[in-house]
């Protein structure tokens, strides 16, 4: 475990990005520390305390994170409004489509009062309850909308409770349309409201700037997994190593090398977030010096740590004497989720199937006119536990593919199990057709149908068991489906190695609700087209 600075006889190394180095002043009025929690604290981390009346060390302010916090109080203050007004709306709606219902109990002035004033407040007071103005749910992931449903299951509760304890004659058809049109109305509007922050957040705004504390390795992979997703709202603006390193970085970010001053570097980049970057590079005690430094000055403290590729829900934090314990669960790959995962696949295959099957016609009858040969193409792929299936596709190449595969293996543009070419020679014209709209994929709602796939799972491969070990194999713990993480994450753009990670990923932390996500995103991937050949 390294402290988070350098050696003090280590000589501050430039920058990458060509800054020099700077040298910080020495601590003024800084209290004398003793034993190993004094040790612990980098020199540059103590030269940027300022001591305040009792002893209280607190660091300055600084501009990017007084920023930062405004932009947020600014869009929850907006989720508030809408949320407000949604409510309000839903309530007005009602009482015009049902006028008669509450003739003769309330008031008109009473009930537009209560429709249009008193209800949306405990609206707002009851999605405060539960968490949905939390920062830390707002703009990614589903856990924004669980606490919109949680409210509204909870104020449908409360509501029935008065009524039925106070005898109130409130028309049901009232209530029973109200709260879920306010519900409905509310996850819409804020399903726009994240768009339009996405939108913001791609330009560069309205974003965490996030300054990486921690070796080389660990820093560089929080770069990659934080810049992977720009909707995040996370942008690395410097790293900041505590370990002197002569390795060359190509980012564009600057990289602080030799004596580590994270405060001063946050001014120094604008940053309004620390980001302590896996445990090698930073002790106990120096992250907890840390955190009681940022007090008061605007600047988030976050931890990064080792466990990765774990989704939320997974991962609870159970604090035993003061230590935080991260509390992992199993994966969720059988019980009753399982089992509707599985009715749900089977009914959706089934209405599908009816549905587009003049589509299935159509296409079929336009390979059987374009080209000789049979209509589906059956090939052998690896199902659950890694038995075979024998999965049905239209076919969209030229019958003899198979015979001229070994000529173009030099002309392969992916790694990994899978042939792909983005210009392939043996696919025919309609074929081309068919994979850009993904309608060859169509056929394999009979495999759905018959239970040997799902709707939403890993990435169907071919059957070459000798290659599945180690992770690899980990994948057939569920069965592959017809779209899937990959589908919706850049389908034959990706390398093996993010195909596999993407897989892995599903597996671990597979859910109804992330399948309805996954399900909801493959209608524009399948639009775009993107690495679709």
């Amino acid at each position: 475990m390294h402290d988070l600075a350098a050696p003090p006889t280590a000589a501050p190394a430039p920058t990458s990005a060509g800054a020099p180095p700077t040298t910080a002043p020495p601590p003024v009025g800084a209290p004398e520390a003793t034993g190993s929690a004094a040790n612990a604290l980098a020199p540059g981390l103590e030269s940027t305390l300022v001591i305040e009346p009792g002893g209280v060390q607190r660091s300055p302010r600084t501009r990017g994170g007084n920023r930062q916090h405004r932009w947020a109080q600014r869009y929850r203050l907006l989720l508030l409004l809408l949320d407000f007004l949604s409510c309000s709306a839903a309530g007005w709606a009602v009482i015009h489509m049902y006028p008669q219902a509450e003739a003769g109990f309330f008031d008109r002035t009473v009930l537009n009062w209560t429709a249009l004033l008193i209800l949306p407040a405990a609206w707002i007071f009851t999605l405060w309850v539960h968490g949905a103005y939390e920062g830390r749910y707002l703009g990614l992931g589903p856990d924004e909308f669980k606490r919109v449903v949680k409210a509204i299951i909870t104020l449908t509760a409360v509501v029935c409770f008065l009524a039925f304890t106070q005898k109130a004659d409130l028309s049901r058809l009232s209530v029973g349309t109200v709260l879920p049109l306010t519900a409905t109305v509310t996850l819409l509007v804020r399903f726009v409201t994240r768009k339009v922050l996405h939108v913001v957040r791609r330009r560069g705004r309205a974003s965490q700037r996030i300054l990486l504390v921690g070796t080389l390795g660990e820093a560089l992979s929080v770069y990659r997994i934080t810049t992977r997703n720009p909707n995040a709202g996370l942008v690395p603006v410097g790293i900041c190593l505590t370990e002197p390193t002569g390795e060359q970085t190509s980012l564009p970010i600057p990289v602080f090398n030799g004596k580590v001053e994270p405060l001063d570097r946050v001014k120094q980049v604008g940053a309004d977030t620390i980001a302590v970057c896996g445990a090698r590079g930073v002790s106990p005690d120096a992250l907890r010096r840390l955190a009681w430094q940022l007090e008061g000055s605007g600047v988030d403290l976050v931890v990064a740590p080792a466990l990765t590729n774990i989704a939320g829900p997974r991962v609870h934090i159970r604090p035993v004497e003061g230590l935080p314990l991260l509390h992992v669960e199993e994966p969720t790959i059988s019980g009753v989720g399982w089992l509707l995962k599985g009715l749900f696949d089977r009914l959706a295959a089934l209405v599908g199937l009816v549905l587009i099957s003049p589509i299935l016609g159509i296409a079929a009858l336009a390979i059987k006119i374009s080209d000789p040969g049979p209509v589906f193409f059956r090939q052998a792929r690896a199902g659950r536990g890694g038995s075979t299936i024998r999965v049905w596709k239209f076919r969209t190449m030229y019958v003899d593919a198979e015979e001229r595969l070994a000529e173009l293996l030099g002309s392969n543009e992916t790694d990994g199990l899978l042939f792909k070419m983005s210009n392939d020679p043996r696919i025919t014209r309609v074929g081309h057709f068919l994979r850009k709209t993904s309608i060859d994929e169509l056929p394999q709602l009979i495999n759905v149908l018959l239970g040997e796939m799902s709707l939403v799972g890993p990435r169907p491969l071919p059957v070459k068991n000798e290659q599945f070990a180690g992770d690899v194999r980990r994948r057939m713990l569920v069965r592959p489906g017809i779209t899937g993480l990959w589908q919706v994450s850049g389908r034959s753009n990706l390398s093996w190695e993010d195909a596999v990670r993407l897989d892995l990923y599903y597996v671990d932390n597979w859910s109804l609700a992330f399948d309805f996500m996954i399900l909801y995103k493959t209608f524009f991937a399948v639009m775009k087209r993107d690495g679709a050949y």
